[in-house]
């Protein structure tokens, strides 16, 4: 069973989608749609700006989503899943290319969604970093411990975690980490997702999605929430909105896919890092990544 994975915020790069353009007629008019969409050039940002203009959520997410599901579009009928998940910002491409979503709503719904977390990103000093070679329950430990709020965001694998919060906390919680971890980075993004600094664009963004037309989507997605599968309308709505504020469940989600099934997982976006995380969660499976 093939199970298709797309990625989310943080993956982005300078170029982003050039090659793709270039060499795609249908590439090209898929890009020019979401300029007339979103009432800027995106591609211009994607193609010729630089890592800090991508680092701004309100050109991340929808550069990101657009490298997502243009290439999925240039498969054709090789694209064929029988489940999918997308990790945060992902799980929005993943509906879309399983007909949940339209170009236009799914485009629409990112735009609402980067413009109402920049928001919330301007009012606080925010941050996230990763935390590689803990485990998840010292990380959480640690991160009650510090003055502030900082909490984990991304639960990616058993050790590997993202955590979210203040500045302060968040570079108090980094401090504490340090000396038990392989690794502890910051990561190129805007501010504190999956926090509870995102709870004044809960009401916005859920009217937002209230308002966007679902469609029931062609195989299961496992969202971030709980990393189970649905293909209920209501649920994935209510699902995208509590993301906003509570953690990323990924290993769990694709354990989950592991246990119902996928024998092969294709991720499809900028870079590789959700094919990544499935080998270090199961060393067994077969992977492979589109870019």
């Amino acid at each position: 069973m093939k199970a298709y994975l797309f990625p989310g915020q943080g993956t982005q790069f300078p170029g982003m989608g050039k090659e793709l353009f270039e060499k795609s007629k249908l590439a090209q008019k898929y890009f020019k749609r979401a300029n007339a969409i979103l009432g800027f050039s995106i591609t211009d940002v994607m193609f010729e700006g630089t890592a800090e203009d991508l680092k701004n959520t309100i050109f991340s997410q929808p550069a990101i989503f657009l490298h997502s599901y243009i290439l999925t579009k240039t498969l054709g009928n090789a694209f064929n899943p029988h489940m999918v998940a997308g990790h945060s910002l992902g799980e929005i491409s993943a509906l879309a290319v399983v007909g949940s979503l339209d170009f236009e709503s799914a485009l629409k719904l990112i735009s609402k969604r980067a413009t109402t977390m920049q928001k919330a990103c301007e009012v606080e000093n925010t941050g996230m970093a990763v935390v590689v070679g803990l485990y998840d329950v010292i990380v959480r430990d640690i991160c009650n411990q510090v003055n502030g709020v900082v909490v984990p965001a991304n639960y990616n694998t058993l050790r590997q975690v993202v955590i979210s919060g203040e500045m302060t906390a968040l570079e108090e919680a980094c401090e504490k980490l340090r000396p038990g971890a392989t690794r502890v980075l910051n990561l190129p993004v805007g501010g504190a997702f999956h926090s509870p600094f995102m709870d004044p664009i809960v009401e916005e963004f859920s009217e937002a999605v209230e308002t966007t037309k679902f469609k029931k989507p062609i195989c299961p997605i496992y969202q971030n929430i709980a990393g189970r599968p649905t293909s209920d309308i209501q649920v994935i709505k209510k699902n995208l909105i509590d993301q906003l504020t509570r953690p990323v469940m990924w290993r769990h989600t694709i354990l989950h896919m592991i246990e119902d099934g996928a024998t092969e997982f294709m991720e499809i976006g900028p870079g590789n890092l959700l094919i990544a995380l499935v080998r270090q969660i199961n060393k067994k499976m077969e992977t492979h990544s589109i870019s």
